[in-house]
C-alpha cells in the first residue's frame, strides 16, 4: 500500500511501514511579535498568523490529502490546524494531543524575553543551562521530560499511521525537543512560525527520517519573523 506526497513540489512515495508525518509550526501569535514567553499560557493568533494558516492549508491541499490531523489542545495551534483542515476538505474532527502542548517553562510564563534574567534569575539559569535533567522553577519541565512526551507522542501518531500521510500542528519547543532528540545535534536551528517539517517513521526499524526542515517556501507573500524559535537564543 503506497500513498503520493509531494514534498516542495516533488511527487514521492509513502511506502507501507512508513509513516509520513507533516510536523508544523503554528501561526504567528500576538505574544511571538511582542517578543512575550507563551509557554502553556494562550495567545491568539495576530493577522499575519491568521494569513500564515492560510497559506500552509493551500499548500497542505495542493498535495496527498492526510488521513488524519492532530494538534496540540493550546489555541494558537488548534486555530492553525483547523485552517488546514478546511482547506483539505478534512471531514474529521481535528485530534487533540495534549502532549504535543509548549513546554512549560515555569515562572518565565508571560514575561518580555529580556527581562528574565534579573526578574527571575533561578528560572532563567534552568531555561539556558546544558544540563537537560532541570527543571525550570515554577512548575516548569526539564528538556529531557519535554524531550520524552514530545516524541512518544509522535511515534504513537505514526505506529497508526503506517504508509500515510499525516499533518501535526504543535510549538517550536517541541519542533526543536524532537530534532535534538532525534538527530542528536545541539542545536535545531531556528524554526519559523508557519514552517513546514516532513519526517518518516519506520516502526520497524523504530528510526526517523527528516525529509525536510523549518521548509518557509510557502510564506512568501506573507512573510515571518525572521527571529524564529530558537531556543538557545533570547530573541524568540
Amino acid at each position: 500500500m503506497v500513498g503520493v506526497a509531494t514534498v516542495n513540489g516533488d511527487a514521492h512515495e509513502v511506502p507501507y511501514g512508513v509513516a509520513e508525518i507533516v510536523l508544523v509550526r503554528h501561526g504567528e501569535t500576538t505574544w511571538n511579535a511582542s517578543g512575550r514567553i507563551q509557554g502553556q499560557l494562550e495567545s491568539e493568533l495576530n493577522e499575519i498568523g491568521w494569513k500564515q494558516a492560510e497559506a500552509i492549508a493551500e499548500r497542505l491541499s495542493k498535495e496527498l490529502k492526510p488521513r488524519a490531523i492532530y494538534s496540540s489542545d493550546l489555541m494558537r495551534a488548534k486555530n492553525t490546524a483547523e485552517m488546514i483542515a478546511k482547506k483539505c476538505d478534512y471531514a474529521s474532527e481535528v485530534i487533540m494531543v495534549p502532549e504535543l502542548k509548549e513546554r512549560h517553562v515555569g515562572s518565565l510564563q508571560g514575561y518580555v524575553w529580556e527581562e528574565i534574567q534579573e526578574k527571575e534569575p533561578e528560572a532563567y539559569y534552568a531555561f539556558f543551562s546544558s544540563q537537560n535533567d532541570l527543571e525550570i522553577p515554577g512548575g516548569g519541565e526539564s528538556f529531557d521530560q519535554l524531550c520524552e512526551r514530545s516524541v512518544a507522542a509522535l511515534e504513537k501518531i505514526a505506529s497508526k499511521h503506517k504508509g500515510e500521510r499525516v499533518i501535526v500542528v504543535s510549538h517550536g519547543g517541541v519542533l526543536r525537543a524532537v530534532y535534538m532528540a532525534i538527530t542528536k545535534e545541539p542545536s535545531a536551528g531556528k524554526i519559523m512560525n508557519g514552517s513546514v517539517n516532513v519526517m518518516h517513521f519506520s516502526e520497524k526499524e523504530k528510526k526517523w527520517v527528516f525529509k525536510s526542515w523549518n521548509d518557509v517556501t510557502h510564506l512568501g507573500d506573507v512573510g515571518f519573523l525572521q527571529s524564529g524559535f530558537n531556543g538557545d537564543s533570547l530573541h524568540q
